[in-house]
């Protein structure tokens, strides 16, 4: 029986080396999946920079602005929307931002992740449940709006706009 109290600085490790190789080559096309997976499984937070920003890294001293949408992620990959976004083309009634502060009613994946971000950037935040809602479901079923079963993994495609107060990135 493992225990992952002393497997988990292991694995941390062996994610952070698959990171930088999955960087330095697209011959590794198939690792992102086979990395999230992993990363999940052992109850990491994946952030996957789609977009490099260009400002200072995210702090939790700070409120800041962002607009994001917010998928369940399935095992393979594959992502349902969840009835929540801030971007009209995701289903917004119109691209109204999000203000928030890290550590500060927030899930702890959520957290995680955007304090491994800067601003100006966009990535999706792989939030497994057990990071998430865990076995709590979140808002109304049967398209009363935003849906989140019990024990969902979850995506948010996110983009850190800047501080709450002053110019966006």
């Amino acid at each position: 029986r493992f225990d992952q109290r002393r497997i988990s600085p292991v694995i941390s490790s062996l994610l952070l080396e698959i990171e930088k190789i999955m960087r330095c080559s697209s011959v590794f096309s198939l690792l992102p999946l086979a990395f999230i997976g992993i990363a999940t499984a052992f109850n990491e937070v994946v952030v996957e920079k789609k977009i490099a920003g260009t400002g200072p890294e995210v702090t939790a001293s700070h409120r800041y602005r962002s607009m994001v949408t917010l998928y369940i992620e399935k095992a393979d990959g594959s992502r349902t929307p969840s009835g929540w976004s801030t971007r009209k083309i995701d289903g917004a009634q119109a691209d109204e931002p999000f203000e928030f502060q890290p550590g500060k009613n927030l899930i702890v994946g959520w957290t995680e992740g955007v304090l491994k971000m800067r601003e100006g950037e966009r990535a999706l935040l792989h939030v497994p449940s057990d990071k998430g809602y865990g076995g709590r479901a979140m808002g109304q079923p049967n398209g009363g709006g935003f849906w989140i079963p019990p024990n969902s993994d979850l995506l948010f495609d996110i983009e850190i706009l800047g501080k709450v107060g002053e110019q966006d990135l």
